[in-house]
């Protein structure tokens, strides 16, 4: 008998195993147990004082639906009884049963009742009679048991089965009553084979795969999907830091500023920046990163540490008197194109060289203050009238040359009077006076351009009005040179 039992499990063992999924709709049971006796001999079920009869037994299931299958269980040990009286007997049995199981609970519950019904055949070789005389029954059976989930490949099944003869002398030899009828009391484990519709090959049959189309050899959960260690919602497979958490933008790996440049390749990790700039700001656009440039927010060059140079002259606009136009170091970027020493921006006469007390224009020449100074009373008009006299002619004739001579001279002409008279018709007349001048030097070939003709009247006297002299001092035509 022992030998029976240990090739049913061998047999088993042998089998490729596999995960228990409902696709995996074969099941291969080995079980052993007690087997009891009930008939006109006496009553066995439950009475532990009787014999020890062993069974060992094989099943195989088919998978119908999440809560019924089909069996077919067939078992090989003893059956016997002994009675006090006397009467006793002791028999190999053999018997194989097809049976519909109803199984309770959900697939997944780690206790699960079930029910069973079938009929099938018992085989029966006496001791009392002849050796190798067999007599075989038809039996109805039925049972309960219940499966503990030990695994996902292993199941415990604890089984009671009843089997009912159709013959009252089956075993026994009695005639009575009532038909012999037999107890199963097994215990044994149970396996699920057959292969299930995995389409991603990730282990995961396809019903209960949450994740399909999972890449070959990435790891799953239970449920199919990626393993994800740091449960940052990026699979493990495709997450470039598998163990801290991260975002998508920056493949799995963390990145404290989301510019989506992962902070381990962020050289600025804290300020958000361009990918191509290794994750740094740029706030003026001019490729400097900002923790490098010195003028973060105006575009510069790379040579200026990201300083601009509008002029191109090599010094920066911070520095740069002239921004926009090109200049030498020594005068701080400002050109001197006279060369005189007085910067273009502060030069008058920024072609002529001059003095820079003269704002860079040329010093007036002692003979031309010489001729502006007898000017000053040597220009005379008809009383109250703005006609010159020929007298005045002369030194008028004398300007003209000066400043035909002295391109770069500009000319301010500017009439006086005395206060004799409304001061009204004074400023009109000093302003028609100023004017006559301005004629005559223009038609004496000085551009009109170059002279600004102004009547300032009584207002500006330069000696007492109240005197001779001074009223004759204060009615005058001034010549000042401009630049």
């Amino acid at each position: 008998m022992k030998k029976i039992l240990l090739a049913l499990f061998a047999v088993f063992f042998l089998q490729q195993i596999h995960a228990q999924t409902e696709d995996k709709k074969w099941n291969i049971g080995v079980f052993g147990g007690a087997t009891q006796y009930n008939g006109d001999l006496g009553q066995g079920f439950y009475n532990f004082e009787q014999a020890f009869y062993g069974h060992g037994g094989l099943s195989v299931s088919r998978f119908l639906s999440p809560h019924f299958d089909v069996s077919i269980q067939g078992t090989m040990g003893e059956i016997g009884y002994v009675e006090e009286a006397g009467n006793r007997f002791r028999a190999d049995l053999i018997t194989g049963a097809l049976h519909f199981r109803l199984k309770l609970l959900k697939e997944e519950a780690r206790i699960r009742p079930y029910f069973f019904a079938g009929a099938g055949i018992m085989v029966f070789g006496d001791e009392y009679t002849l050796p190798k005389k067999k007599t075989q029954h038809a039996l109805p059976s039925a049972g309960a048991g219940f499966n503990i989930r030990l695994s996902d490949v292993v199941n415990l099944t604890i089984q009671e089965t009843f089997m009912y003869s159709d013959d009252d002398l089956a075993v026994d030899g009695e005639k009575g009553n009532n038909n012999d009828s037999y107890l199963h009391h097994s215990v044994g484990l149970s396996f699920n084979l057959g292969s299930s519709k995995d389409a991603d090959n990730d282990g995961v049959a396809d019903k209960k795969d949450k994740c399909p189309g999972t890449p070959s050899g990435v790891m799953v959960d239970k449920e199919g999907c990626p393993i994800d260690r740091d449960g940052d919602g990026i699979a493990d497979f495709t997450d470039a830091c598998p163990d801290v958490k991260g975002v998508a933008s920056a493949k799995g790996c963390p990145d404290r500023d989301g510019d989506t440049v992962a902070d381990d390749a962020d050289a600025c990790p804290d300020d958000a920046g361009l990918v191509d700039l290794n994750g740094c700001p740029d706030r003026d656009g001019d490729r400097i990163i900002d923790k490098d440039d010195k003028c973060p927010d105006v575009k510069g060059l790379v040579e200026f540490a990201g300083c601009p140079d509008r002029d191109g002259d090599g010094i920066i606009d911070s520095e740069d008197l002239c921004p926009d136009v090109k200049g030498p170091a020594a005068n701080k970027g400002c050109p001197d194109r006279d060369g005189d020493g007085v910067l273009d921006k502060d030069d008058k006469c920024p072609d002529v060289k001059g003095i820079a007390s003269n704002k860079g224009c040329p010093e007036v020449k002692a003979e031309v203050k010489e001729v502006f100074r007898k000017a000053l009373q040597g220009i005379q008009f008809e009383t109250g009238k703005d006609v010159i006299r020929k007298n005045s002619y002369s030194i008028l004739d004398q300007v003209a040359k000066i400043m035909v001579d002295n391109p770069e001279y500009k000319l301010l002409v500017n009439g006086h009077t005395d206060n004799v008279g409304k001061p009204e018709s004074n400023m009109i007349l000093s302003q028609k006076r100023a004017d006559a001048v301005k004629k005559y030097l223009t038609a004496k070939g000085v551009d009109a351009g170059r002279m600004t003709a102004t009547g300032y009247g009584d207002t500006k006297p330069v000696a007492d009005n109240k005197t001779t002299a001074g009223k004759k001092e204060n009615r005058r035509v001034e010549f000042v040179v401009e630049f």
